[in-house]
């Protein structure tokens, strides 16, 4: 454990101090270590301009550094590979949640409902896909809640769901980011690309 805290300590420090944000940090067997970088957010950006993304020099810059950086710190690794968020880009911060606001995500809650679904949904269930939204209360702060609705899916590839079908009704979840085992944009992709906002990613 003190290893691993210190790694993680390690590459913020590192991917912090040359200006960017840590998204994620996996160690997997083989001696990988992948770290997943994204530019800061500075807020919502103005009509007509487009959204900055990590490039392919980015990821060679942070991997330089990382490199010396590890090495003085005595970790062991067999191989670095740095790259930007993907479509499925972990959500863990406040500031992940507003900055991708209006976006669908999938969510897992660390506790099933319970008796807090009131018969709308299993009792059991744990995991959600909905469009994710700010709620803001009377006395100035806010939370957030997802808003689905569970339309039925096709029994066979290709069929079509009839359409005198009464839509399926509207819910809304509303959660704190300490209920949530992992919160993440669905991997939802047009032929356009992921739309704006969250971006398409290309790992390194």
């Amino acid at each position: 454990m003190a290893l691993q805290q210190t790694v993680e300590k390690t590459v913020a420090q590192t991917v912090t101090g040359l200006g960017y944000d840590l998204v994620e940090i996996e160690r997997s067997a083989g001696g990988l270590l992948r770290v997943t970088i994204d530019l800061p957010w500075a807020g919502p950006v103005a009509e007509g301009v487009e959204e900055a993304f990590v490039t392919v020099e980015d990821c060679e810059k942070v991997t330089r550094q990382l490199q010396y950086t590890l090495e003085v710190e005595g970790v062991d690794y067999q191989r670095l590979e740095v790259s930007s968020p993907g479509i499925d880009r972990p959500l863990r911060h406040d500031r992940d949640f507003e900055r991708f606001a209006g976006e669908v995500i999938d969510i897992v809650l660390k506790a099933p409902m319970g008796q807090a679904a009131a018969g709308q949904v299993s009792a059991s269930r744990k995991k959600f896909r909905g469009t994710l939204e700010r709620v803001d209360a009377a006395d100035g702060s806010h939370g957030w809640q997802i808003v689905w609705s569970d339309e039925p899916t096709p029994a066979k590839p290709g069929q079509k769901i009839s359409k005198k079908r009464p839509p399926a009704t509207l819910q809304a979840l509303g959660f704190t980011l300490d209920e949530l085992r992992e919160a993440r944009l669905a991997p939802l992709v047009d032929f356009k690309g992921r739309k704006p906002k969250s971006g398409a990613a290309t790992p390194q």
